[in-house]
């Protein structure tokens, strides 16, 4: 990219007045997004609680890669990544734009990552479930930031830090995923293991005191933590929004609840 393409990619996104928060959303169910319950009654409450974003930058659960991909298609397509669900989730459509020049600032942003533009990626239920709820009229570009499957929690949570300049370009920066996520003991019925909910209230405080190193190091929690994480695609999200957090920066949890046994929907906002 020469000098002219890269100041006409920042002029898009000037610096902003106000920086933008971060947010960490447990996403759970893909029913949230057509049940009106705490879940997404929640999601809708902060979104008008937040400055409207210029752009939105997702970081799902449900897009893993090889290597860090950013979507650059100009219309994303709704993704529906599950299975036997009621008809109405599988019709719904989020059409909310995406935004090439989002994704070369991503790109931009971090020099030191070799991020690929993918132009078949759209909208996965982790993302869409969640802004459907936030942004209902779909008038926020949106673009997602891929999981490098290949790569440890270190690696994720020190390209959550590089993002940092996009909140002073009014970027709301989304992680969507699911503290504690063990899909394998979910239970229909809305209670919480024992070991879910001690790994939850164990997450709380290392993240109130700032220990971003445990937090980062989370297989060396004991027990609870390997439960609660058998996987850590749903985890992985959390990193990307801690790392985003300024010397100072409240954090402010919402949803906070371990359901079907053993699915933590905690959430939280920075900023």
């Amino acid at each position: 990219m020469n000098n002219d393409q890269s100041n006409a990619l920042f002029s898009a996104f000037p610096d902003s007045a106000v920086r933008m928060p971060v947010l960490f959303v447990g996403h759970g169910s893909p029913t949230n997004a057509i049940e009106d319950n705490e879940f997404s009654r929640s999601w809708t409450e902060m979104a008008k609680s937040l400055p409207k974003p210029k752009a939105i930058l997702c970081v799902s659960a449900h897009w893993e890669t090889l290597g860090t991909q950013v979507t650059a298609v100009e219309s994303p397509r709704t993704i529906h990544d599950f299975w036997g669900f009621a008809t109405e989730l599988y019709q719904l459509r989020y059409p909310a734009p995406g935004s090439p020049s989002l994704a070369a600032l991503v790109q931009q942003t971090v020099p030191g990552v070799a991020i690929q533009l993918d132009q078949d990626w759209g909208l996965d239920h982790g993302t869409w479930s969640v802004l459907h709820r936030m942004y209902p009229d779909a008038d926020v570009p949106v673009v997602q930031l891929s999981l490098d499957r290949s790569q440890g929690a270190h690696y994720h949570y020190q390209l959550g830090k590089e993002l940092a300049p996009l909140r002073d370009k009014g970027i709301l920066i989304v992680g969507s995923g699911n503290m504690v996520h063990n899909l394998g003991r979910i239970v229909w019925q809305d209670t919480a293991f024992d070991w879910a909910a001690q790994f939850d209230a164990q997450l709380k405080e290392l993240i109130l005191s700032g220990d971003h190193v445990a937090l980062v190091h989370y297989q060396t929690l004991g027990h609870a933590a390997h439960l609660s994480i058998p996987t850590n695609e749903h985890y992985l999200p959390l990193l990307y929004v801690l790392a985003l957090q300024a010397q100072g920066e409240q954090i402010r949890f919402f949803t906070d609840k371990v359901t079907l046994g053993s699915i933590s929907m905690r959430s939280l906002l920075i900023g």
